[in-house]
C-alpha cells in the first residue's frame, strides 16, 4: 500500500480556534454536517427495526431492496432490473471500491481534478496509482482499471451534462473500464437539473460497467446513521456482496427500517431542500455583496467561492470574522485560491455568517 496523506481537516485546527473567539461564536461552514432533525418517519421506523436480535443481511433486506430500487426507478430514471446493495454510509465504499473491485498495485484509477479526498485514498489503498483528470478518454494507458466521476460535484457543485455522462460510458464501456459516478447530491439541483449516471438514457437498460453511489445523510439527515448504498451493474454488484459478506460490511438491522422509511417518503427530503435552498440564496447574497465570486455551485450544498487570494490566506481572513471555511486546496491543486462553504449550517448561523461577511 502507497502511503496515506496527512488527514486534511486536521490543519484547520488552528483557525477554528481563532474563529471561535469570536464574540458571537464561531459559524462552521467547513464541513458538511447536517444539523437539522432527523425526520419522525424515520426515526419511528428505525425504533419498530430495533427488536432485531439476529445478524442483519449484507444484501439487505427484500423490502430495502425494493425500496432502493423504487427511489432509483422514480427519481434518477434507472431500470428496474438494476442491481443494488446497502453500504455503510458512502464515504465507506468511496475509500474501499477499488479494493473490493479488485484494483491492485501498478494499476491506475482517474479522478476528476477537484474532488472528494477519499477518491484518492481509495486508490491509494489498494496500491494503484492515481491520475488527476477532468478527460479520462484521453488515458491512453492499459492500466486504467477505475475512473470515478462525481456529479453534482463536491466541492464545486458543477454538473456533467447527460450526453457527456453517456459519452464517458460508452468509452469506457468500449476499455472495459468500470466507471462510478459519486452522486449523493443529484437531488440536489439549482440551477439545473442533474442526470443520473443509471438514467436509461445514459446508461441503457443494464448499466453494464456503471456504477452510482448514493447517501442519504443529507437527503434525510441520516449522517448519523450511517446509511448509503450502490446500485447499478447487476454482476459489479453481485461481486461487491461477496467480498462485504466475508469482510462483514454489514448495515444494522434497525437502519435498514429507517433506510425504507426515508426512501419511502419524498415530505421531509422536500422540505430539507427548501430549508438548503433558502440557506444557499442567503450566503450566495452575502458573497457578491461582499465582492466575492461564486464559480459553478449549480447544485449540491457547498459554494464554491473565491476571492482571486490564496486558499489559506482566504480561509485565515475569514477565520478572523468568526467563519471557518474548506480551504479549496484540500480537494486538489487547482483549488489553490478558492474556499468551499457549507449550506449545513442553523439559519440563525447562516444569517451571522451572511452579516460578517457583508460587514465593512
Amino acid at each position: 500500500m502507497r502511503p496515506l496523506p496527512d488527514y486534511p481537516w486536521d490543519r484547520l485546527t488552528p483557525y477554528r480556534e481563532i474563529a471561535g473567539r469570536h464574540p458571537d461564536g464561531v459559524v462552521d461552514l467547513s464541513i458538511g454536517t447536517p444539523v437539522d432533525p432527523v425526520p419522525d418517519v424515520v426515526r419511528d421506523a428505525l425504533a419498530e427495526s430495533s427488536d432485531m436480535p439476529g445478524y442483519p443481511t449484507t444484501a439487505g433486506t427484500p423490502a430495502l431492496r425494493d425500496a432502493v430500487v423504487n427511489w432509483l426507478t422514480r427519481r434518477c430514471g434507472a431500470p428496474a432490473g438494476i442491481g443494488v446493495l446497502p453500504t455503510i454510509g458512502s464515504k465507506e465504499l468511496v475509500a474501499w471500491l477499488p479494493t473490493l473491485l479488485g484494483v491492485a498495485e501498478g494499476d491506475l484509477v482517474a479522478i476528476p481534478r477537484l474532488s472528494y479526498p477519499t477518491y484518492e485514498i481509495g486508490a491509494l489503498l489498494a496500491g494503484a496509482e492515481v491520475v488527476r483528470t477532468d478527460e479520462p478518454e484521453d488515458i491512453d494507458d492499459s492500466r486504467l482499471k477505475l475512473v470515478w466521476l462525481n456529479s453534482p460535484s463536491n466541492p464545486t457543485g458543477a454538473v456533467l451534462s447527460q450526453n457527456r455522462l453517456r459519452d464517458l460510458v460508452s468509452w469506457a464501456r468500449e476499455r472495459g473500464v468500470v466507471v462510478v459516478n459519486d452522486e449523493c447530491y443529484v437531488t440536489l439541483g439549482w440551477d439545473v437539473a442533474p442526470t443520473s449516471i443509471l438514467d436509461v438514457a445514459v446508461a441503457g437498460d443494464g448499466g453494464e460497467g456503471v456504477l452510482a453511489v448514493h447517501s442519504l445523510s443529507k437527503r434525510s439527515n441520516l449522517a448519523g446513521y450511517r446509511a448509503g448504498f450502490v446500485a447499478g451493474d447487476e454482476a459489479l454488484v453481485d461481486r461487491l456482496l461477496k467480498v462485504r459478506k466475508h469482510a462483514g460490511m454489514i448495515v444494522p438491522f434497525p437502519v435498514q427500517g429507517a433506510m425504507v422509511a426515508a426512501l419511502s417518503d419524498e415530505t421531509h427530503a422536500d422540505g430539507q431542500r427548501r430549508r438548503y435552498g433558502d440557506r444557499r440564496r442567503r450566503l450566495a447574497e452575502a458573497l457578491h455583496a461582499g465582492g466575492w465570486r461564486i464559480d459553478h455551485s449549480e447544485a449540491g450544498l457547498y459554494l464554491w467561492a473565491t476571492r482571486g487570494r490564496d486558499t489559506w490566506d482566504t480561509v485565515a481572513e475569514l477565520a478572523e470574522k468568526g467563519i471557518l471555511a474548506g480551504p479549496g486546496e484540500f480537494y486538489g491543486p487547482d483549488g489553490s485560491e478558492h474556499v468551499r462553504l457549507a449550506l449545513t449550517a442553523p439559519d440563525e448561523r447562516v444569517e451571522a455568517a451572511a452579516a460578517r461577511l457583508t460587514a465593512a
